[in-house]
């Protein structure tokens, strides 16, 4: 019997793979057809989807559909009845080498190969046996060298050893001890730890396990924003199966004095709770505010008690760095930076999805190949990495290894893994505006220098892309950048300034055009753009005219059309209607 997997993370539901899915289910059902359907977790090829797999086992093979809709669905199953593939709705061989071809998955090992609803597929690729090895092979401290000797640095964004953080949390004192997975992703553009927990949640909560064992917590958490709804149903039902078979609970898999046991508490979709003692307040009821430090939570976290925390895709990396060995692990990467990383590729890419890449591998390698460049084959201008707390790295440092260090080095961070692709037509004083302005709004408010800091930046910010920057503005920002990451109580402030400091640093002109020429270079401001008409091109279609708010536009049906600038409100409407291509932006 062939097997059907349809692709039902958020990105394929979205997609509208659920209406792919009850239609095959129908049909398999009422035909009685010899499929059995499965549903499965993101395949990678986010901007394919719906993608679905049809797998005959018996036969090694599988085809993979992409942008399936019901009645390709239909088409689908036919030819495979027929001892066939349809070919036209194939996932392009090239396409898929390219994508996957520089990829290597740990993290993602599972994702979108088994069924995330059932603890049973995940056993069947080896699921469990990490734990089983801990607990019948090796000691705590065993576990704890076992991390530091791979050298997997935690994959949240500031990328402290995760050997040496369990260390400092077993040497604690303190009972009980807490365990916690940070899955409260907000960064914009960002989707890799939303995935794991919807996609393959039972290997998260393998690496909580082996966590707890290794500090000695006996009580757990998984802080998943209520936005992920999916995530969330699905970490619950993991929670409830992986209890079911024994391994959460007393006396875990028969050995004596081993208890974990695991909740959700859901986050009210507060950016500031990603930082780890915001975090904690929010566990424990209160507002999610960040406090000083020291102390740290491994000494003082949940409750004052002693806290490890960790984000999604490290708690993911820690079963198969146990059953394949810490050598295993550190032979991948660079000198400093173990392992793979797991990006969320979004923006002006041809394939966006998700990937996972070695450490070391180019920034351009991962734009240019995995990616495939550029839509509309335009110009690759920057990658904006590391979130709202990130940078604007240019194209220009295209070649720059992908490291904590290396990237650091540039100006952004690593961050949890979201790289967002920026063209030539992107403004990237806009792009600093924007990230500043979502910084600002999720400050909590309680230091002076984000709270206050922010708001300054981001009133010059938008002033300038308003058309009424003054050359003192620059010096202003910078000055003001410094300040805010010096004395910001946390790390959303004191890197909220880096998307402006790297813009300045290698987009300067950009900033002076919009001050001294009063234009936006990439016609993304809409007050620094003017609008006219190509005579040549205008066929007096009235289109413009219709569309304008301000009733500016004058010239009569099939004459050529004239734009009056000084009532001209710049909203682009005319730009966006003309079917001849008649409007210039300039």
């Amino acid at each position: 019997m062939q097997k059907i997997y349809v692709g039902m993370a958020t990105c394929g539901v979205s997609a509208g793979a659920d209406a792919v899915y009850d239609r095959l289910k129908e049909l398999i059902e009422k035909e009685n057809l010899p499929f059995e359907l499965q549903e499965t977790g993101c395949i990678g090829l986010c901007a394919r989807e719906p993608i679905i797999e049809v797998r005959d086992e018996d036969k090694g093979e599988s085809a993979f559909y992409v942008q399936v809709d019901p009645k390709k669905a239909e088409a689908i199953v036919q030819a495979h009845l027929e001892g066939k593939k349809a070919d036209e709705y194939l996932m392009d061989e090239a396409e898929y080498q390219q994508y996957y071809g520089k990829q290597k998955k740990i993290v993602l090992r599972n994702s979108g190969l088994i069924n995330p609803h059932s603890i049973e597929d995940y056993m069947e690729r080896d699921g469990y046996k990490a734990i089983e090895k801990v607990l019948t092979s090796m000691t705590p401290e065993q576990v704890i060298q076992e991390m530091l000797d791979s050298g997997l640095r935690g994959r949240g964004g500031a990328g402290f050893p995760t050997g040496l953080k369990w260390k400092f949390a077993r040497a604690a004192k303190g009972e009980p001890k807490f365990l916690v997975v940070n899955g409260d992703e907000g960064d914009p553009g960002a989707f890799m730890d939303r995935t794991v927990l919807e996609s393959d949640p039972h290997s998260v909560i393998e690496g909580m396990l082996i966590g707890a064992y290794a500090i000695g917590a006996s009580r757990g958490y998984a802080y998943i924003r209520a936005e992920y709804p999916r995530a969330v149903r699905h970490f619950n039902e993991a929670i409830e199966q992986a209890r079911a078979h024994g391994f959460l609970g007393e006396n875990i898999m028969g050995h004596q004095g081993f208890n974990f046991d695991l909740r959700v508490k859901e986050g009210a979709g507060a950016f500031v709770c990603g930082e780890e003692t915001a975090l904690i307040a929010s566990i424990e009821g209160y507002r999610g505010v960040p406090r000083t430090r020291p102390p740290y939570p491994a000494n003082h976290g949940l409750w004052g008690k002693p806290t490890n925390i960790n984000n999604v895709e490290t708690f993911a990396n820690i079963p198969w760095i146990i059953l394949n060995g810490a050598q295993a692990f550190a032979s991948m990467g660079t000198e400093k930076s173990k392992g793979t990383k797991v990006f969320a590729l979004a923006g002006k890419s041809k394939r966006t999805g998700l990937v996972e890449v070695p450490m070391g591998i180019t920034i351009n390698e991962v734009v240019m190949d995995v990616a495939g460049g550029i839509v509309d084959d335009g110009k690759f201008k920057a990658v904006q990495m590391g979130g709202p707390s990130g940078g604007c790295i240019p194209a220009r440092l295209g070649d720059t290894p992908i490291d904590y260090e290396k990237i650091t080095a540039t100006g952004a961070i690593m961050g949890s893994g979201g790289m967002i692709v920026l063209d030539d037509k992107t403004c990237m004083v806009e792009v600093a505006r924007f990230f500043l302005e979502f910084t600002q709004k999720e400050s909590c408010g309680k230091c002076i220098p984000c709270r206050v800091g922010t708001r300054r930046m981001l009133d010059i910010l938008t002033r300038i892309t308003e058309g009424n920057g003054e050359p003192e503005d620059l010096d202003t920002l910078e000055s003001l950048a410094k300040v805010i990451k010096d004395q910001a109580r946390c790390g959303l402030g004191q890197t909220a300034p880096n998307p402006v400091l790297t813009t300045l640093k290698y987009f300067r002109e950009e900033y002076e055009a919009h001050i001294y020429q009063k234009k936006c270079p990439a016609h993304q401001c809409l007050p620094l753009v003017t609008f006219t008409v190509d005579p040549e091109k205008c066929t007096g279609c009235t289109l413009c005219a219709q569309s304008c708010p301000s009733d500016t536009i004058t010239g009569a049906p099939k004459q050529v059309h004239y734009i009056n600038q000084e009532g001209c409100i710049h909203c682009a409407g005319c730009f966006r209607v003309c079917p001849d291509d008649a409007i210039i932006m300039d």
